[in-house]
């Protein structure tokens, strides 16, 4: 009699969220978590000691927030974990910018915010599978 085979657990691609306005990060959180697993960061500062802790396969971050921006923190973290996928929410859609970001930071994506958690999620997953993640 052969063991009846069981199916590994499938693992959901870990998505760091970065942002200072925490009901935005809320939402969003509620959002994705059905496809991703999901963690919140409110600053730059405080994602940066979260990626160094655990590896994520996306970080998707605001671009205005106190402290440092986001595109100056996805431009760092592409140096220190390239495999990461970066995705910049901003509130501003000015070509020159997204067109800087996408070649400093080597950007997945740029999104308009307010963002909608369905369009989001579609961002990471695209960047991901351009990514052969999952």
């Amino acid at each position: 009699m052969t063991a009846p085979t069981s199916n590994p657990p499938q693992t959901r691609p870990a998505v760091l969220l970065v942002d200072d306005e925490r009901p935005l990060l809320d939402a969003l959180r509620l959002g994705l978590e059905p496809d991703f697993e999901i963690e919140t960061a409110g600053s730059a500062e405080e994602a940066e000691v979260m990626m160094a802790s655990r590896p994520y396969d996306a970080v998707v971050c605001d671009h205005l927030m106190p402290g440092e921006a986001g595109l100056d923190f996805l431009t760092r973290m592409q140096r220190l974990f390239p495999r990461t996928r970066r995705i910049l929410l901003t509130g501003y859609m000015n070509p020159e910018l997204i067109s800087r970001s996408v070649a400093l930071a080597g950007l997945s994506d740029c999104l308009l915010k307010p963002v909608k958690a369905a369009q989001l999620a579609e961002s990471v997953r695209t960047a991901l599978v351009r990514n052969s993640r999952f």
